[in-house]
């Protein structure tokens, strides 16, 4: 056998293995692609977005379906038609923050996923991978701890976290010298470690936080859609960060990022906030991702009721949510960014005075705010926003007597005094697009109240109107105002009295407001965010002593005559002019902790108090006045 034919055999050989090695190489290259296919169109199909539109998809088929198309049988066609119309109630309930509607429209869609979708164990964490912990957002953590807390706490799930953990203690986050309270992603990051191992979440858990976070970018409100039902005083989003104008102004630009070093610039869609207690808080860990989720949420809290359009023209909007909450919608050009403020009140069971006050000798202060309402004292309720007012005033309407009317009249309904006491006899109105508050409160006079209620006297036509109610609408009012101190109250009322053209002399204005206002329940909210009564204030009236004369009918000259008019045309002009119709004083002071009693109540307002209560109570009265100011 020849050199040469042993190297063609060899050579034939060595193309035969080349081409067996390259068909090998592209049968297995393209397996290998193919899974690679397999797994990126699995990880599509099972992520967040994609559910979401199969959501939508499958909730359109069957809220639009024309059953009369399919030829069912009668029983099928009633059961569909249910179906069919609960869930377009449902969908449009959720919207609206209802919260049996929203569990309807939760537990559709995890039955969908689940059951039509084959969402199981394994594909899920496409969409969170909850198999891999260091994959995990600060959000996906958070909404983690929320399910776990919310199986055991319900509502009171955010606020066991924080208290838990001291989350509400303020910090230097942002400033080395100035504290401030914020929740960092760090502490959600530490909480989940302490809180969850790899057996913590059932697959049922796990599908119902991927559930939740497919609703909150479908029909709910983004990542604020749990917090908003939690028991927390409000939340707010697009009020702190970079507004998107902002990066229009490229003049200055190089030099704020250079002043803002390596920190991450927080755009107005990166702001959630709480407030939790008293305290403004930073949910720095949270952001609604874009501007245009920020937008979707503030276009769509605030409908319920069919408020109008928010529009350029209509710059913002203030409503009530379903559940009571009042919120307030912001947008550009009238604000500079979007935003939006959820405030929610305490529950009907939670509210009383006993649960507000806190501090030493609170016992004589609810004594006093209870006679005070017995004695039917026309009573205004002061402090600055988050502290407390409207919650105190749906608190100390427990002491009024049955027998009495109430009558409410707000810009937007937020006491629903019905739901807390639903055997009084009670009628909330409000303003509306074609009825004015003026309107109402004519209306109102005509309705046998007893008391009146304003939730908040914050414009001059409220301030009027107040002042018209007390007066001769009712047997006496109650209201709050956002006066810092009680001659700011009254120089407040007074000049809306003016504004508005009641009267266009200070000194009759003031008068007016003085003999109408009898105490003030001034409210404070401390920097740790502690909440209390600063002072209670009694106004007493000064009736202006006029020293007229007749003496010029006694002058023969004209020149007499005159000089004693003058003297009579002095005296009017110094009581035109002097600032001597009313002196106040504070019967209750908080000091260090404890309130008390300083000066004695006037006996025109004892004598006032005991006519307008039963002779039981007068009887008690009596004895409180002996023993509080001992």
């Amino acid at each position: 056998m020849s050199v040469a034919f042993i190297f063609n055999i060899l050579l034939i050989l060595l193309l035969i293995a080349v081409v067996v090695g390259f068909f090998y190489y592209k049968v297995k290259h393209s397996d290998q692609e193919e899974k690679k296919d397999i797994i990126t169109r699995e990880r599509e199909k099972y992520s967040i977005t994609q559910m979401r539109e199969y959501i939508k998809k499958e909730f359109d088929e069957i809220t639009r379906m024309n059953l009369y198309d399919l030829a069912l049988s009668e029983e099928e066609f009633e059961r569909r038609r249910n179906v069919k119309y609960d869930l377009k109630k449902a969908l449009k309930g959720a919207g609206y923050a209802d919260k049996s509607d929203k569990k309807y429209v939760k537990t559709l869609m995890f039955d969908l996923l689940r059951n039509n979708y084959k969402v199981n164990e394994f594909n899920i964490n496409n969409a969170i991978p909850f198999n891999n912990f260091d994959e995990l957002t600060p959000q996906d953590k958070f909404e983690i701890l929320l399910h776990i807390y919310k199986k055991k706490y319900n509502a009171e799930a955010l606020t066991e976290i924080i208290t838990k953990y001291n989350l509400d203690e303020p910090k230097y986050e942002f400033d080395p010298e100035v504290p401030s309270y914020v929740i960092t992603a760090k502490e959600i990051d530490d909480i989940f470690a302490r809180e969850v191992s790899a057996d913590t979440l059932s697959f049922d858990d796990e599908l119902e936080i991927v559930v939740q976070r497919i609703y909150q970018g479908y029909k709910g409100y983004s990542v604020i859609d749990d917090i908003r039902d939690m028991n927390i005083d409000g939340v707010s989003g697009g009020v702190s960060g970079i507004p998107p104008s902002f990066l229009d102004q490229i003049s200055g630009m190089d030099e704020y990022f250079e002043q803002m070093g390596t920190r991450k610039i927080p755009m107005s869609y990166d702001s959630v906030w709480i407030f939790y207690k008293g305290k403004a808080t930073y949910l720095s860990f949270l952001s609604f991702g874009s501007e245009a989720e920020l937008k979707r949420v503030c276009q769509n809290i605030y409908k319920f009721n069919n408020p109008g359009q928010l529009s350029e023209s209509v710059g913002f909007k203030i409503n009530e949510m379903k559940d009571g909450s009042r919120v307030v919608v912001l947008r550009p050009n009238f604000s500079e960014s979007w935003a939006f403020f959820v405030r929610k009140f305490a529950p009907p069971t939670l509210i009383s005075a006993e649960q507000l006050l806190i501090h030493e000798n609170k016992e004589n202060v609810i004594e006093l705010l209870k006679y005070l309402i017995r004695g039917a004292r026309v009573t205004a309720i002061t402090g600055e926003q988050g502290c407390g007012k409207t919650t105190l005033l749906m608190a100390i309407m427990k002491y009024l007597y049955p027998t009495i009317t109430i009558r409410v009249q707000e810009t937007a309904f937020e006491l629903h005094l019905r739901k807390i006491y639903p055997y009084h006899n009670i009628l909330s109105l409000r303003e509306t697009d074609t009825i004015t508050g003026q309107m109402g409160l004519d209306v109102q006079k005509k309705t046998d109240g007893g008391v009146n209620i304003l939730g908040e006297v914050a414009t001059d036509p409220v301030a009027a109107w107040m002042i018209q109610m007390a007066q001769v609408a009712s047997k006496f009012t109650l209201f709050t105002h956002h006066a810092k101190t009680f001659p700011n109250l009254i120089t407040a009322l007074r000049n809306s009295l003016l504004k508005i053209g009641m009267f266009n002399n200070e000194n009759v204005a003031e008068v007016q407001v003085v003999q109408v206002i009898n105490f003030d329940i001034h409210l404070k909210r401390g920097v740790d965010g502690t909440r209390y009564i600063e002072r209670i204030t009694e106004c007493i009236p000064l009736d202006p002593e006029f020293n007229y004369n007749n003496d010029y009918k006694n002058e023969k000259s004209m020149d007499g005559k005159l000089d004693k008019f003058m003297d009579n045309a002095v005296e009017y002009f110094e009581h035109q002019t002097e600032n001597g119709n009313y002196t106040y004083k504070n019967i209750v002071e908080w000091h260090d902790g404890r309130y008390v009693f300083t000066n004695p109540l006037s006996e025109a307002n004892i004598t006032s108090m005991r006519e307008n209560m039963s002779s039981e109570d007068v009887k008690a009265f009596d004895n409180f006045l002996d023993v509080a100011w001992r």
